[in-house]
């Protein structure tokens, strides 16, 4: 544990260093719970850093497009900035923008990437961990209830990041908990990842509006560049002239996972040929967001003074899907009292 700045109203943060005897390594600061490096060896074993991100405080507090966030209260978007819950309508904050039709997205003005967590180191199946702890008042951001949050990174012993989310909540409330960490598998700073092989295990996507908001259909990958069933670049049909890549600007979708169960399940699976890096991604949650770094624009240092050009990074953001709670036909993201939001995500790495 080490500082890592001072917040302008005093406060410090500090960088949590996760490591197991092979080098592979987590760094997150309390602050928004953001994964800062992932340190991970390709198939030679020469380590990398494979998260964008920042090398202080300052730009993750003004600056980060929610570089290895935590994101909440809920993560994405919802349509116009407002639902209704049990007869009340509720409006939030409408922080983004896409296509000119404003939305709330990831939690609004200051959601849980701009907070700063309680943070405990702990162990988990005797690898390291860091416990974080938040309690969201009723009425922040707009959103009702009290919501009481646990998230747990721990190291796994294959090589993997685990993130353990839980909540209870005194009044109904939406929560779709999710982190944004972006990946390069050939090293944060290190060009494009236009040239990573990308399989998704979905068989359905959710189209959106011109806003980013899904349509409410369910529709079939098949035959079309959301076909990732198989292995795929990213590069390799992003520029297609596909209406939904119009609206994203490249990928920027929810996809459906073909785990329907709430189990532990192969979502995403993602290769970087040139390092042999591979990244594996395994969740509970029934969908994932495939963004591929298409507001990224070489304007804001990162560490070691990279600049994080277009498309150098990708997210797979495990999920609900986005506007669940004004789309009755999705999976409910609605937290009542007396149940206990539960939420597990594994990046695992290896190389090849």
């Amino acid at each position: 544990m080490q500082s890592f700045g001072t917040l302008p109203d005093g406060r410090e943060a500090r960088l949590y260093t996760l490591r197991q005897p092979s080098g592979f390594t987590a760094e997150i600061t309390d602050f928004g719970g953001s994964i800062v490096r992932l340190l991970v060896p390709d198939r030679t074993g020469r380590l990398a850093d494979v998260a964008l991100g920042f090398d202080s405080l300052a730009p993750y507090v003004k600056d980060s497009p929610f570089f290895g966030a935590l994101i909440g209260r809920v993560g994405n978007r919802i349509a116009g900035g407002q639902f209704t819950l049990e007869g009340k309508t509720y409006p939030l904050a409408t922080t983004n923008a896409p296509g000119g039709i404003p939305c709330h997205l990831h939690g609004g003005e200051i959601g849980f990437d701009k907070i700063l967590w309680s943070a405990e180191p702990a162990t988990r199946d005797g690898q390291p961990a860091l416990r974080l702890r938040y309690t969201s008042p009723d009425g922040e951001e707009g959103y009702p209830g009290t919501l009481s949050i646990e998230v747990t990174y721990s190291l796994t012993a294959d090589q993997g990041l685990r993130i353990d989310y839980t909540a209870t909540t005194d009044r109904a409330t939406p929560v779709n908990l999710s982190n944004h960490c972006y990946f390069n598998l050939a090293g944060a700073g290190h060009g494009d990842v236009l040239g990573h092989e990308v399989t998704l295990r979905a068989r359905r996507y959710t189209p959106v509006n011109p806003g980013l908001i899904p349509t409410g259909e369910l529709a079939p990958v098949a035959g079309t560049p959301f076909d990732f069933t198989a292995p795929h670049t990213i590069g390799a049909r992003i520029g297609q002239s596909h209406e939904q890549l119009r609206f994203g600007g490249g990928y920027d979708h929810n996809w459906v996972l073909d785990s329907t169960d709430g189990s532990l399940a192969l979502a995403a699976i993602v290769r970087e040929p040139a390092s042999g890096r591979v990244l594996e991604v395994l969740t509970t949650e029934p969908g994932v967001q495939f963004y591929t770094g298409n507001f990224l624009a070489g304007k804001i240092p990162g560490k070691s003074g990279a600049v994080y050009p277009y498309r150098s990074g990708f997210c797979l953001e495990t999920q609900h899907f986005p506007d669940s709670v004004n789309q009755p036909n999705f999976p409910s993201t609605i937290l009542r009292p007396g149940q206990t939001y539960r939420s597990t995500t594994v990046y695992r790495f290896s190389a090849r």
